[in-house]
């Protein structure tokens, strides 16, 4: 099942999509669906992103290439980091390249949006706090994530969270590809079972510092061939089970 949030007109709404027909559904998918008799063609609607994070929990270095890659060291637990929610972007928005960088790098990853409140859990129960999984893009400022101690100025520009299209409810996230394209051309192709920690392992953990919340995003981490975007450039971060999330790079 794939839930999205999207405008019709100026009012922005929660529905499921089926083929080409948006079916509307009741407050919001965290307390379960209730469909309502509205129905949307998705030429007519605008896709948002699918969530409300109130944060993005982000892992670093989930994937022992692309540690390898960028020359850390690979770590014993997770490494987590936070974007702002004033980072988040939806599908077809722009991707701004800030003034302060002189190098952007697109990092695809698969995002996990969190169902319901979770703090403390286990392992074995992590998926039941699982909504569904997204594609997201974990753009990030490569000079000045080198040149700082810590990485939320170069991991939180606003644009910098993207993303979409939608929530699918139905993906096992131990054996998903993840690709990005950049200009149609593929820079990454990774899998999830190739990650160092697992997405229960990172849910328990995560839990385990900070509350997370309904809509809560969680960017698992990126596979190697990570590389730099250019305004202009179109950049897509595919999840076949889920579907493509696209954003173009422009001048501030």
């Amino acid at each position: 099942m794939k839930i999205i949030r999207f405008a019709f007109g100026k009012t922005i709404k929660w529905g499921i999509l089926s083929g080409k027909t948006v079916y509307g559904i009741k407050g919001t998918p965290f307390r379960g669906i209730q469909h309502t008799d509205e129905m949307y063609r998705l030429e007519d609607v605008k896709l948002l992103a699918p969530s409300v994070p109130s944060k993005i929990v982000c892992l670093g270095l989930n994937y022992k290439a692309h540690a390898e890659e960028a020359n850390f060291t690979v770590p014993k637990t997770p490494l987590i980091f936070l974007k702002p929610p004033s980072s988040v972007i939806g599908p077809e928005d722009n991707i701004v390249y800030p003034l302060m960088t002189k190098r952007v790098d697109f990092e695809g990853e698969l995002g996990i949006v969190i169902k319901k409140t979770a703090r403390d859990i286990s392992e074995d129960e992590a998926l039941d706090y699982v909504l569904g999984y997204t594609c997201f893009n974990d753009v990030s400022a490569r000079d000045i994530q080198s040149a700082d101690v810590q990485w939320t100025r170069a991991k939180g520009f606003d644009t910098f969270g993207a993303f979409g299209p939608w929530i699918e409810t139905e993906l096992d996230p131990q054996n998903t590809p993840v690709q990005t394209y950049l200009n149609g051309v593929k820079k990454q192709d990774g899998n999830t079972n190739q990650m160092i920690f697992s997405v229960k392992t990172c849910l328990s953990f995560i839990s385990q510092v900070m509350t997370l919340l309904p809509g809560d995003v969680i960017a698992t981490g990126t596979p190697s061939g990570i590389g730099p975007m250019q305004p202009g450039d179109v950049v897509e971060i595919k999840i076949p089970p889920i579907g493509v999330l696209r954003n173009q790079v422009i001048k501030p």
